[in-house]
């Protein structure tokens, strides 16, 4: 009876031994595709668990989608426009971000993304594009600031240099070839337009700018 008991202990032991390695396999995998996601959608959900089914059911929903790659006509097209948009800044920033915001988007669809629902795009971008995806959110929060009066010109400067983290990730190269930190500022001397800084880091250069975007 002991050797029996010794035996079905020996048994549960490996099983739970190899349910726990299954599980920290999916976990480090997930961490891995999401980065920075993976740990605000656990947050937002309040447990792991449903924080890491709402993940993998991104992961369902991508696998669904058509998504295309951009020609070499249309990285220069698209690079052509950001360049415009740069331009723009000087004479007009707020301006120029509702174009950056508006350019992103048309990116995204372009690339096979639905574009209908903003907190869906989100959810859709994580799983190819998640290093990037805090940028967005950030540079959407100022350009929503912008559209009500409330945006400053250095709002407006890190908004376009956030889009174009995500731009550039979509594009699958750097608009330009100067440094993304000379978005805009490089363009003038105006001493209107603030100096560039180093690129931001999204989860704490624009503070106060970041929605709660995170959906199921």
């Amino acid at each position: 009876m002991t050797a029996v008991i010794i035996l079905i202990v020996v048994v549960l032991v490996i099983a739970a031994a190899i349910v726990y390695g299954v599980q920290t396999s999916r976990r480090k995998k997930l961490q891995s595709t999401f980065g920075p996601e993976y740990d605000r959608v656990v947050a937002d959900t309040g447990s792991r668990s449903e924080g890491e089914k709402e993940l993998r059911e991104r992961e369902k929903r991508h696998a669904d989608l058509e998504l295309k790659p951009l020609s070499a006509e249309s990285k220069a097209k698209y690079s052509t426009a950001w360049e415009e948009v740069q331009i723009d800044f000087v004479d007009d920033p707020a301006h120029a971000v509702t174009t950056a915001d508006e350019l992103v988007t048309k990116l995204i669809s372009e690339r096979g993304y639905p574009t209908s629902d903003y907190d869906d795009q989100l959810a859709d971008l994580s799983v190819e594009h998640a290093q990037t995806l805090g940028h967005y959110r950030d540079a959407h929060a100022i350009s929503e600031r912008s559209a009500n009066g409330e945006a400053s010109t250095e709002d407006l400067r890190q908004a376009l240099v956030h889009y174009r983290a995500l731009f550039a990730d979509l594009l699958g190269t750097d608009p330009l070839k100067t440094s993304p930190n000379a978005t805009a500022t490089a363009l003038t001397n105006d001493s209107s337009v603030p100096p560039a800084q180093a690129t931001p880091d999204h989860d704490t250069d624009v503070a106060g700018t970041r929605p709660d975007a995170t959906r199921g």
